[in-house]
């Protein structure tokens, strides 16, 4: 048994090294059918280790099928075992973390939709989870019910009335795993063969894989600086839903006012469709108060669609929908098939954080943070490039639209943005009528300090007029 090699240093147990080795030996046909094992006693003296080890590897590879005892004779390779030996062995890196972090270490990343994530409240919510984990009655660590815990979705419909003026009751609300299982649920929901979605564009590149389920139609309509074009909206056609995001528009920015509001509804009730509405960031608008939900205005036809990915954690993994009373049944019986239900301690937590006000001042300390992060966006834009850019959205929201005159963001641009130690994102990726936005990039400031958005401007400039 000179091929059998132990390691002593290393964190895998003794009999588990000498398990795998037999194990691989009979796969690769290296040992064959009817071939014996060297008995507990042999082969712990010949690698000087407790019998105990070398009979407890033995029993596994028993247990597994690989060997067979026969009484009174021996230890053997079991029949029909030998694998066709594969091409390559897998390898785990040591440190696929560290590595990942060396690659990006010194880039600026303007990535849209990220909060700042060193300034979530980690203490408290620690504090909050151990309360919850304490308290909690045996039943919560059991399954949940696929809309989520009860004293969430209470929560949440009292928060949302006071802050977007949504109207729904606790009853309406499903909480989900983070608004992409949101928006996958809808689709699945509202999808009927031939139908068509009406979407914004540009619009974000997920919700064309999300959306295009086998036999829907994708219709785009243009925005504008004030959001959908509503005087756009295709006629005589039955759309299955129209998919908007009208507080903050991603990723231009304009919001929807009232008059394309009414439009709207009054167009989803004449094709007798819902609308979808995506409120994905617009707690954080800096020059007035939040904008009011487009579904207070028509319960019943409008789906709302919430995350607390933007203003709290995208870890957290926290979104919800709200359905008109009609959907309600099958919202949940396609949750249920989905995922049983969202993580309940973690609602639990989420809705003592709402409850006792921490998430009204974690969102108001936040704004002063992000309303500066803007500030020294613009000015740093304006700074190096003046008259060259056009700046677009930034009264709400993480990110910010740059638009340049007379430059295309080509492939190679963005490599060269890239090597120069800044990332920043295309308008372009978005659209699904191409060759429009070609002069416009996203940058999303959430998640970068000043210091860093002054030198990524200024690397985006050296690039830029090279």
């Amino acid at each position: 048994m000179t091929w059998i090699d132990i390691d002593r240093t290393s964190g895998i147990p003794l009999y588990r090294q000498i398990y795998e080795q037999f194990r691989k030996k009979i796969l690769q046909g290296e040992m064959q059918c009817g071939e014996q094992l060297p008995s507990t006693r042999e082969l712990a003296s010949y690698l000087q280790v407790s019998r105990n080890i070398i009979v407890e590897a033995y029993e596994q590879l028993l247990a597994e099928g690989f060997i067979e005892g026969r009484h009174g004779s021996g230890t053997y390779v079991a029949e029909g075992i030998y694998l066709e030996r594969l091409d390559h062995e897998w390898v785990i890196p040591c440190n696929p973390a560290a590595d990942s972090e060396k690659e990006h270490g010194d880039i600026i990343n303007f990535r849209h939709g990220i909060p700042a994530l060193d300034l979530f409240p980690r203490r408290l919510w620690g504090q909050l989870a151990k309360q919850i984990y304490n308290d909690a009655a045996d039943a919560t660590f059991g399954y949940g019910q696929p809309e989520g815990c009860h004293e969430l979705r209470v929560v949440l419909a009292r928060y949302l009335l006071k802050t977007r003026g949504v109207i729904c009751d606790p009853e309406q609300l499903i909480i989900t795993t983070g608004a992409t299982q949101a928006l996958s649920l809808i689709a699945k929901l509202l999808h009927t063969p031939g139908s068509e979605v009406i979407v914004e564009d540009p619009i974000t590149h997920e919700i064309h894989t999300i959306f295009s389920l086998p036999g829907t139609t994708l219709q785009p309509v243009p925005v504008d600086q004030y959001g959908l074009r509503t005087d756009l909206l295709p006629i005589n056609k039955k759309a299955g839903f129209v998919y908007v995001t009208p507080s903050h528009q991603f990723p231009l920015g304009g919001v929807l006012p009232i008059q394309r509001r009414v439009q709207l509804i009054q167009y989803a009730r004449s094709a007798g469709s819902y609308i979808v509405e995506d409120d994905y960031d617009s707690e954080f608008r800096y020059e007035s108060p939040p904008i009011s939900s487009l579904q207070g205005l028509d319960p019943d036809r409008v789906i709302y669609i919430g995350t607390f990915s933007k203003n709290l954690l995208p870890a957290l993994r926290m979104g919800y929908i709200i359905l008109p009373h009609s959907l309600i049944e099958r919202g949940r019986s396609l949750k249920w098939l989905t995922d049983l239900h969202t993580p309940s301690l973690e609602q639990l937590i989420l809705a003592r954080f709402i409850d006792e006000g921490h998430l009204d001042r974690h969102i108001a300390k936040m704004k002063k943070v992000y309303r500066r992060r803007r500030d020294c966006l613009i000015r740093s834009l304006t700074q190096y490039f003046a008259d060259q850019v056009t700046i677009h959205g930034h009264s709400t929201g993480l990110h910010l639209v740059a638009e340049f005159s007379g430059l295309v963001f080509t492939s190679a641009m963005l490599q060269r943005i890239e090597q120069a130690g800044v990332k920043v994102y295309p308008v372009e990726i978005h659209a699904i009528q191409k060759d429009k936005q070609q002069n416009r990039i996203i940058m999303g400031y959430g998640n970068v300090t000043e210091e860093e958005i002054a030198e990524g401007v200024r690397r985006l400039r050296l690039v830029i007029t090279r």
